[in-house]
């Protein structure tokens, strides 16, 4: 039986009569009705007094944050290939906003161990959970996907699977061992997780020897928990150092934006520049007795970009970084001893990959930056 009309409503046919059919009762019941005849806002206003709460305001995004739509029939051929061989992408799930530049390039970046992350970081939109079985045909299908096409650099990367023993180590080095034999002229870049500091799973992936061996920091020291709570600052550093010691090439990544304060960037530099690579285990090279310099075997890359939030169930934006404060950052990352500092609104760990390695191999430049990144040129 239909419900009774309410007062003042048609129980007829008719628009009034199709909203009882869809909802018997008022949603949230009758607020007018509850509500006192004086309704007072003053003890409600979150932001209307401190400017250390303007964070809790909707932030509309700067005119410097547009990304350009994916299209054209250079993106169709990539999303094509990665729809072909089943591939993920972090270019996909992680809501890249230079999908549609990178993509109309031909390059993609590759993420491997299924797309379902054992881990729940602040930033990251991934989805979270239990991983399927694992998929140990992927490896081949990866590098099948790469024979006989004619891309420079290829970035892949993965979840973290902390489910694993091994934390994927060994799928790892299959498919980088599987895509150097399909695509021998290819620059192969690998975007590593800590293994949880594993330093055999480590070896395994260094031992297949990529180019470049990337491990994002994220972000600094006294944000961690926050943003990377499964993680921990000094496991990373380490994890770098090791890179370092082994002889390949290191890179890593920021974002800013999301509560560092300026001190914290140029400590994490510190840190970054002091990686010793020359002994097992931690040791301040700042320490004349450890027969330290103060100046370690430096990370080679660093990229540094705004921090966006994926919905309102990740970390809120803190604050819109002014493209200014980016190249500032990017001349106290060379002062500091990185050799490539890509520093820049929507940089993030893959964006232009292949031209941050070829900028590493010809010993960086920050005018070939500026003409990447489409800004004025400056002098050195």
């Amino acid at each position: 039986m239909p419900p009774d009309p309410t007062p003042g409503s048609s129980a007829g046919p008719g628009p009034g009569s199709r909203v009882l059919e869809r909802h018997p009762r008022p949603l949230g019941g009758d607020p007018a009705r509850n509500a006192p005849a004086v309704v007072s806002l003053t003890g409600m206003v979150l932001n209307n007094g401190s400017a250390a709460a303007h964070h809790l305001a909707p932030k509309k995004k700067p005119s410097w944050l547009r990304a350009r739509a994916p299209g054209g029939p250079e993106f169709i051929a990539t999303k094509a290939n990665v729809d072909k061989h089943g591939l993920h992408t972090v270019c996909q799930e992680a809501s890249c906003p230079n999908i549609g530049e990178c993509w109309a390039r031909g390059v993609a970046t590759t993420m491997i161990l299924g797309d379902v992350c054992t881990r729940n970081c602040g930033f990251c939109n991934i989805k979270t959970g239990k991983p399927p079985v694992t998929d140990l045909d992927e490896p081949r299908r990866v590098a099948e996907s790469l024979r006989g096409t004619r891309l420079k650099h290829l970035v892949i990367t993965s979840v973290d699977r902390d489910d694993l023993p091994d934390g994927g180590a060994a799928i790892w080095a299959e498919t980088i061992t599987r895509v150097k034999e399909a695509a021998p002229d290819l620059s192969l870049e690998v975007l590593i997780g800590d293994f949880k500091g594993d330093p055999d799973a480590l070896q395994l992936v260094i031992d297949a020897r990529p180019d470049i061996i990337a491990h994002n920091m994220e972000t600094v020291k006294r944000c961690h928990p926050a943003v990377r709570p499964a993680a921990r600052y000094e496991r990373s550093i380490e994890l770098l150092r090791r890179v370092k010691a082994a002889g390949a090439v290191a890179k890593t990544g920021i974002m800013v934006g999301i509560g560092e304060r300026p001190h914290e960037i140029r400590e994490l530099f510190d840190d970054l520049v002091r990686l010793t690579g020359d002994h097992d285990g931690p040791r301040d090279p700042r320490d004349p007795a450890q027969g330290g310099t103060g100046r370690g075997d430096p990370v080679d890359i660093i990229t540094i970009g705004q921090y966006l939030q994926p919905t309102r169930n990740h970390l809120p934006v803190d604050r819109w970084v002014d493209p200014s404060e980016f190249l500032a950052l990017e001349e106290q990352g060379k002062a500091a001893g990185i050799k490539v500092v890509f520093s820049g609104p929507l940089v993030r760990s893959s964006y232009l990959a292949d031209a941050q390695a070829e900028m590493l191999a010809s010993g960086g430049g920050i005018s070939t930056l500026d003409t990447l990144l489409g800004r004025p040129g400056r002098s050195a």
